[in-house]
């Protein structure tokens, strides 16, 4: 939609002023309603919003997912207030009673945007830096499929990624990687509207932060549009368009405003930033905006009338590119059917038959790799690439270009030395639909990642993350790489899945159980050392997808007593080994392989059940902290410490995962004469 389009819609208002100013009574009401909240940015920035939001953003309101939309990110999150109010005036299906329940429990209007809750939303933000990182992952998947799907006059992959942004959101590392990653691609279709308000929770900005931002962006390669008014829609207007017409470069607009604008006791002031106003203050706000005193959530009519135009509007729009995409259908049928297919995340499942079955020793990063070998041929949204560590993680697409400014339809995406902005792009990438993204890095490096993949899981959005070098096994890096707390930590997380395969075959029904989940992150956690062939080659039916499960039972001719050994990744094999040589000394041993606790929780007590019988009759083996492993097992074999640096023979020797010393210590704990 172009601008003059726009401005004949709110034509219908007496004058924009009263749409801003409507947008900042709701948005101080919903705050003063709750008493809780941040009035200061909605008021502030709200010129900023709607001229972005009613005179160039693209968007169907009564499609939220319409796939070419433009995409819009409040990383400021706690200005969510300002969000909602503009969702309301969009048209989308948000009520003024919403808007009265802001911040209430269960609400559609929570004290930070999050996007299974609220329609129009496209990520949770909260969290400062996170919001412009993962919005770099979106342009991402846009430069990607409009390389890929673009053809002559046919733009069926052709919108902007938007942003507005704070002094807190570019003081975040998270944010500084990501654009510097943004700059180096070139990301055209990036923009970045920053609100310079010179105001942080705890005073002016001057105490922290006195960097040139703009030359800061322009070295990191964008284009940096300064020193426009806030307040004047048509400078903003006119830098919004400056910014879309540059190619080549993401762009950042520095929007002079003042926190709090209309409130004469607490404007360009701290006070503002994350308090109501009280009813007082909010009084002398709406006198100063001209805003009736005494209507709480008033919407003029003139503003109810355009809402129904841009309602309107947004249909058509969706309409009309309908109508191309079905003329680019007829010249370029096949083109369009891999799109659809892309889009909708239906991608034809014959990938599956393409997993690989293992009968050697392999390390589970190596059998990875041959997953992503095999079935990228037919899997073609897979995208992904590593934290400059592709050569150690082994997640690269063989056969692909490099995803470069000169590439932009090669799969690999080199994100740098950048672990968190890595994470933040991965779930941009995957919450923009038409790709499906991993990221690789070792597993100590997760905690560089933890932000963003905890940020996953509230989206439910279904990131891949490739975690190599997982334990101890690593050796000669020592303590500093060796992962301890990471697996259970990262188990804590809710709706994330940790799986950690014991061989070949388990990675490969792992990677199929990460790329069939929808709703939630996924982590394989991957060794650095071969494994032998333990598990089951049926990788259509693995009984990994049950996250745990009987892989070996050891029955004894003179049964003493039944033990059930229950462990993941490399430990598994031992375990077994340790099986082998209880049972030739009486006891029944049956081993457990878990790769998955989340996925086991899923079953049913009875599946369960059978499978860990009796809890006081079980030892947890795993090469880390032993914290998560209680609640199934009486007795855990685990690391409490830091490593050291050594052969994986020496350390492995030292921590006492040896067949030797786990018999014996069952021998010790279970009183076996």
């Amino acid at each position: 939609m172009n601008y003059a389009s726009n401005m004949n819609i709110m034509k219908t208002c007496q004058s924009d002023q009263l749409f801003i100013n409507t947008i900042r009574g709701l948005s101080i009401d919903a705050v003063q309603k709750a008493n809780s909240g941040h009035p200061g940015l909605p008021l502030g920035v709200a010129s900023v919003a709607y001229t972005l939001w009613f005179k160039h953003m693209n968007f169907n309101s009564k499609n939220p997912d319409w796939f070419n939309r433009d995409r819009f990110v409040l990383s400021a999150g706690h200005g969510s207030a300002l969000l909602y109010s503009l969702l309301h005036l969009a048209g989308y299906d948000l009520s003024l009673d919403d808007l009265n329940k802001f911040r209430r429990l269960w609400s559609k209007t929570p004290g930070h945007p999050e996007n299974h809750i609220t329609p129009g939303v496209e990520m949770a933000t909260g969290p400062l830096g996170q919001g412009v990182a993962t919005a770099v992952g979106m342009a991402i998947a846009e430069k990607h499929l409009s390389s890929k799907f673009n053809r002559d006059r046919f733009k069926i992959v052709d919108h902007y990624t938007y942003v507005i942004c704070s002094d807190g959101d570019l003081m975040e590392g998270v944010a500084q990687e990501a654009c510097s990653l943004a700059g180096h691609l070139g990301l055209g279709k990036l923009i970045l509207l920053y609100d310079d308000n010179n105001i942080t929770i705890d005073g002016c900005t001057d105490i922290t932060f006195t960097e040139d931002v703009s030359l800061k962006f322009q070295a990191m390669g964008w284009h940096v549009i300064c020193n426009v008014d806030g307040n004047s829609i048509n400078h903003v207007h006119q830098s919004i368009a400056e910014a879309k017409s540059t190619t080549g470069k993401p762009s950042l607009i520095i929007c002079k405003t003042t926190i709090g604008f209309g409130s004469p006791n607490r404007a360009n002031t701290s006070k503002v930033h994350g308090a109501p106003l009280g009813d007082e203050e909010v009084m002398l706000t709406k006198q100063n905006l001209g805003i009736p005193e005494d209507k709480l959530f008033y919407v003029p009519e003139e503003v109810v009338d355009a809402r129904e135009k841009i309602v309107e509007k947004g249909i058509q729009l969706e309409k009309l590119y309908q109508i191309e995409l079905e003329k680019y259908a007829v010249k370029y049928p096949d083109l369009y059917h891999e799109f659809i297919s892309q889009i909708e995340d239906d991608s034809n499942t014959n990938w599956k038959a393409f997993l690989p079955h293992f009968s050697d020793a392999i390390s589970t990063r190596a059998a990875s790799q041959k997953v992503i070998a095999s079935i990228s041929n037919v899997y073609k949204n897979l995208v992904g690439g590593s934290a400059d560590l592709n050569a150690s993680v082994l997640c690269g697409i063989p056969n692909d270009e490099n995803f470069q400014k000169g590439t932009p339809s090669g799969r690999n995406i080199c994100f740098g030395i950048r672990e968190h902005a890595m994470a933040a792009c991965v779930n941009g990438i995957n919450l923009h639909k038409g790709l499906r993204a991993y990221g690789g890095t070792f597993l100590v490096f997760s905690d560089y990642c933890r932000p963003s993949i905890r940020l996953s899981a509230i989206m439910n959005c279904p990131s891949i993350f490739l975690f190599s070098h997982d334990s101890i096994g690593l050796g000669e890096d020592g303590p500093t790489h060796q992962p301890i707390e990471h697996l259970s930590s990262l188990r804590a997380i809710p709706n994330l899945h940790v799986l950690r395969p014991a061989d070949g075959n388990e990675t490969s029904a792992c990677w199929k159980l990460a790329l069939e989940e929808k709703n939630a992150p996924s982590i394989l956690a991957l060794s650095r050392q071969a494994l032998p062939s333990i598990s089951s080659d049926n990788i259509e039916n693995h009984p990994a997808k049950f996250g745990g499960y009987v892989i070996k039972e050891f029955k004894s001719t003179s049964s003493k007593m039944g033990i059930t050994l229950l462990s993941t990744g490399s430990e598994v094999s031992l375990c077994i080994n340790v099986g082998e040589q209880l049972s030739k000394e009486g006891l029944d041993i049956r081993v457990v392989s878990m790769p998955c606790v989340e996925l086991f929780e899923l079953q049913s007590e009875e599946y369960k059940k059978s499978v860990l019988p009796n809890r006081d009759k079980t030892l947890a083996v795993e090469c880390g902290s032993s914290m998560c492993w209680y609640r199934y097992a009486k007795y855990v074999f685990g690391i409490d410490r830091f490593g050291g640096s050594g052969n994986i023979d020496e350390l492995m020797t030292f921590f006492g995962f040896t067949k030797e010393k786990i018999s014996e210590y069952i021998r010790t704990k279970f009183e076996i004469q």
